[in-house]
């Protein structure tokens, strides 16, 4: 690294990171200002996303007994909502917010003070992290016309209203619970219910994107529910398996399918930030 910097010794690198304080969000600025510059526009993508960091003992800021998929379990753990631009020329991540337990940490002032967490931070859900570095971003100047994130985001409601409210385009993953109003009916219809009355011409073979071995193929249908805006619920299918997987979708202008199958796609971009971030630069530690 020090080479890299330009150095002749290690001495002030080796300074900088073991003793230097210096702001951490003043460097995520900075970040986030040099990834928008050298991965562009094109394409955009702003993809929210959580992860879990394992720790033992139950000093390390808002640490608790949570679920996380980095164990696959409820196990002891800090949980940070992070998020990813991603584009053609490739993808970073930009911003990020340590999740606060409501119970075990804002009604504790006395751990608080002992982890250095500050007075003005309070409770907020994991939807309302995401919004915040979506805002940031946007207003920094990340030109990116697309959100997408899974359940955990594309459920919350206030969250979806911020972006429509922003003239940011999503597609993010719902689950198969989750209720639509076809064709202007009083009535919500599940989106599985949905589903399963679509005809076989209604499904139609895209990709998601390149994976390891090569294009992610499914087959996907768009519902088209009747309303004057651009709003589509989206369902994927498993071509071996026949799962499903369901998307709300919300785009500001006319997108086609194989837009919103791309957005949807890209989501699996994080986890390779994450994997990336934990293994190559100590994000885990």
């Amino acid at each position: 690294m020090a080479e890299q910097a330009g150095h002749v010794r290690t001495g002030p690198m080796q300074r900088l990171l073991r003793y230097a304080r210096w702001d951490a969000d003043a460097v995520r600025n900075d970040i986030r200002i040099y990834a928008v510059e050298h991965l562009g526009t094109d394409g955009g993508v702003l993809i929210v996303d959580e992860t879990g960091f394992v720790k033992k003992g139950r000093a390390s800021a808002e640490v608790q007994r949570q679920c996380t998929g980095t164990a696959g379990r409820i196990e002891n753990s800090q949980v940070g909502v992070f998020l990813a631009c991603a584009t053609s020329r490739g993808r970073a991540l930009i911003d990020r917010r340590l999740y606060l337990p409501e119970h075990s940490w804002c009604t504790d002032p006395e751990r608080r003070q002992a982890a250095g967490i500050p007075g003005g931070i309070t409770f907020a859900t994991k939807p309302r992290l995401a919004w915040e570095t979506i805002a940031a971003a946007l207003d920094a100047g990340a030109a990116a016309p697309w959100v997408t994130g899974d359940e955990a985001y594309g459920q919350d409601p206030p969250l979806r209203a911020g972006l429509e409210a922003r003239g940011t385009g999503y597609a993010m993953a719902v689950a198969c619970s989750t209720r639509v109003r076809i064709n202007q009916g009083r009535t919500p219809v599940r989106a599985d219910t949905v589903a399963e009355r679509l005809p076989t011409n209604a499904w139609q073979r895209q990709s998601a994107n390149p994976g390891a071995k090569g294009p992610r193929y499914y087959a996907w249908a768009w519902i088209h529910i009747g309303a004057a805006e651009h709003r589509h619920p989206l369902v994927r299918r498993n071509r071996t398996s026949d799962e499903l997987a369901f998307y709300l979708c919300w785009s500001p202008t006319t997108a086609t399918l194989a837009e919103l199958v791309r957005v949807a796609g890209v989501r699996w971009s994080v986890e390779e930030c994450f994997q990336a971030a934990k293994g190559q630069a100590g994000l885990d530690r």
